[in-house]
């Protein structure tokens, strides 16, 4: 584990080079390590893909001879890692996301295919075959991405990004998948749609999908789509 300062309040914690389901499902135990017995002055605790942001005050932090507040922040992680404990993909939260493929829902799923000597539908396959675990919500709100992606369909971001991406477009961006909440710009390639709501902003919990979840898609046909949008 690395620690290095982000500003003048923030500690991250580095847990590994590479972005994998393991590592991402370290920064989560860290996390609730952290959590379980906080440090005063301490406020957020953000796993993001193989890392761990720690914000805290400063001024709050307990005082101790010869150690700056930063130095106590990072005395406390340390201490706390030892307790942290990769979580069980068996007991996290498992959601089945609908996603119609392809044609008006997907409009890159015919390029991501040709780019990998593949057919549409062994795309289809394959993406909707794996497991996925939610490393880290950001971008924008609600926004997931999604590890565990095949790597045959590992595909570039877009050379040029859109200006109008759809709520719902499910995408490739490199290594990850991921599911635009809402209408927002984005370079990702878009290969399907699905009709949940991923963001509510006056929800106690706005994100439907979480840091820590594990994910699968399911084929949907684009009537299953259109009933699912419209049910309550």
């Amino acid at each position: 584990m690395k620690l290095a300062p982000l500003g003048d309040d923030a500690v991250i914690a580095t847990l590994g080079e590479k972005l994998d389901v393991e590592t991402a499902s370290a920064a989560c135990a860290l996390s609730r390590a952290l959590l379980a017995k906080p440090l005063p002055g301490v406020g957020e605790c953000v796993p993001a893909n193989a890392s761990v942001t720690v914000f805290y005050d400063p001024g709050r932090v307990p005082k101790k001879k010869d150690a700056t507040p930063y130095d106590r922040v990072c005395q406390w992680v340390a201490s706390r890692a030892a307790a942290a404990k990769a979580p069980e993909l068996a007991s996290a939260r498992r959601l089945v996301v609908p996603v119609c493929y392809g044609g008006e829902f997907g409009a890159d799923l015919d390029a991501v295919a040709s780019a990998h000597g593949l057919e549409p539908a062994q795309v289809v396959a394959l993406h909707s075959g794996a497991d996925y675990f939610v490393s880290a919500v950001g971008f924008a709100p609600g926004f997931a991405y999604l590890v565990g992606m095949p790597e045959e369909l590992h595909t570039p971001r877009r050379k040029t990004p859109r200006t109008r991406v759809p709520a719902g477009s499910v995408a490739i961006g490199g290594a990850q998948t991921g599911i635009y909440p809402f209408e927002t710009p984005g370079g990702w390639n878009l290969i399907g749609a699905t009709p949940w709501r991923l963001f509510h902003p006056y929800a106690e919990v706005p994100t439907r999908l979480q840091t820590g979840d594990c994910v699968r898609f399911k084929p949907v046909t684009p009537e299953e789509f259109a009933t699912l949008r419209n049910s309550p």
